[in-house]
């Protein structure tokens, strides 16, 4: 029962919320000298609660996401016990009471395939993150930008496809609302973080390579996922994309009115530069949700976290390519942004182009009307769009 009110009241908050700022600190490897493994702590402090967002690479790239209702809580490791066969228990927030909602989520496979008709599509030997070996986290700490990259490549590698190349998680930590300067410049929250996705240099296995990225969601029992798209016309942020996805977490049986606890945000678009331009961008698609029976990821800070009883695991795929599957034989290169966090997902208005357009093809007085309406749909979407303070 006080699961399932903590579950409630963390939604309710979230639908409530106002805009403010958070204090955000990063520390890697909190308690430990040794940099042979990585685990980031991003700690963003609010004037009632505090957020916690911990990234590692120990075993498959994951992050737990923690909302606590106290501006001191505290992440404690013990470290010894997370580096053994055995890590459950080894992580939790100190004081436990504090916390309102826990999820995790983590990166567990690459998949990569090509067409080879008339049989259909060719699928090579999976790539498994958690066999990854990863390179120090705190070469690329950056704590004035509120930046980290994990980077890694296969363990083992016979055929010498990452020879010259790598994989890598890039992470960005917000202190307040904005949006990001390269495309899809993502509006994000002081209440989420972004992670951006980079396959870079590696040599594919076929003719016109297609990668999938398979992702695990890692919850308590009382919580739920399930996939939003959302139709857009505002075609400014990332041109000719005009569906958004979400992966959210709900209560169950819609008890605080479908309110979201959690999110994975992007919009369905990737690309195949490093400096993203419109012409450079790839389709992505999100395959069904669909939830996974047995063991959890072989991911320690989750497992740690969560320990080892039940829990609900949901597993989704999203592919990256179509019929613009040429873009990284021809490139070496493919990122994908992607933006997580507490509450329901920041949702764009009309943009500026979009008003722009309509002024010239409908005239101002039709312009005016469709500005007055924006503002007031932004007004409503503000009172419910963010993670509230715990009283």
């Amino acid at each position: 029962m006080a699961a399932a009110a903590g579950l409630a009241l963390l939604a309710l908050l979230a639908a409530a919320g106002a805009e403010r700022g958070r204090k955000v600190s990063m520390e890697y490897n909190p308690g430990w000298n040794s940099s042979s493994v990585n685990l980031l702590h991003v700690r963003a402090v609010g004037p009632e609660d505090t957020l916690h967002y911990v990234w590692s690479s120990i075993g498959a790239p994951s992050v737990l996401l923690v909302a606590t209702r106290s501006p001191s809580s505290a992440l404690r490791v013990n470290w010894t016990q997370l580096l053994s066969p055995s890590p459950a228990g080894a992580v939790w927030i100190d004081p436990p009471d504090s916390v309102v909602y826990s999820t995790a989520v983590v990166f567990t496979k690459l998949f990569e395939f090509s067409e080879a008709k008339p049989l259909g599509e060719l699928f090579y030997p999976t790539y498994d993150l958690s066999e990854f070996s990863w390179e120090s986290l705190n070469h690329t700490l950056n704590h004035t930008a509120l930046t980290a990259e994990l980077r890694g490549v296969p363990a083992s590698d016979p055929g010498g496809a990452f020879a010259n190349g790598s994989l890598a998680f890039q992470v960005t930590a917000f202190e307040g609302s904005g949006r990001a300067e390269r495309l899809p410049r993502l509006l994000h929250t002081a209440d989420s973080s972004q992670l951006q996705f980079v396959l870079a240099g590696a040599l594919p296995r076929g003719n016109g390579s297609r990668f999938v990225l398979q992702l695990a969601a890692l919850e308590p029992p009382g919580a739920l996922r399930r996939l939003r798209t959302r139709s857009s016309i505002d075609d400014e942020y990332a041109p000719s994309v005009f569906q958004e996805l979400s992966l959210v977490a709900e209560p169950p049986n819609g008890s605080t009115g479908g309110s979201a606890l959690s999110f994975l945000h992007w919009k369905a678009a990737a690309y195949g530069s490093p400096s993203p331009r419109r012409e450079d961008g790839v389709r992505c698609r999100a395959g069904a949700l669909r939830a996974a029976n047995g063991s959890a990821p072989a991911a320690a800070v989750p497992r740690a976290f969560f320990g080892d009883g039940p829990a609900a695991l949901s597993v989704l795929n999203v592919s990256f390519g179509g019929e613009e599957g040429h873009v990284y034989q021809e490139r070496r290169y493919l990122s994908w942004s992607v933006l997580l966090g507490f509450g329901e997902p920041p949702r764009d208005s009309f943009s500026p182009l979009v008003i722009s357009i309509a002024a010239v093809a409908l005239g101002t007085p039709l312009a005016v009307l469709l500005l007055g309406g924006c503002g007031l749909l932004l007004a409503r979407r503000r009172r419910y769009s963010e993670y509230e303070p715990i009283n």
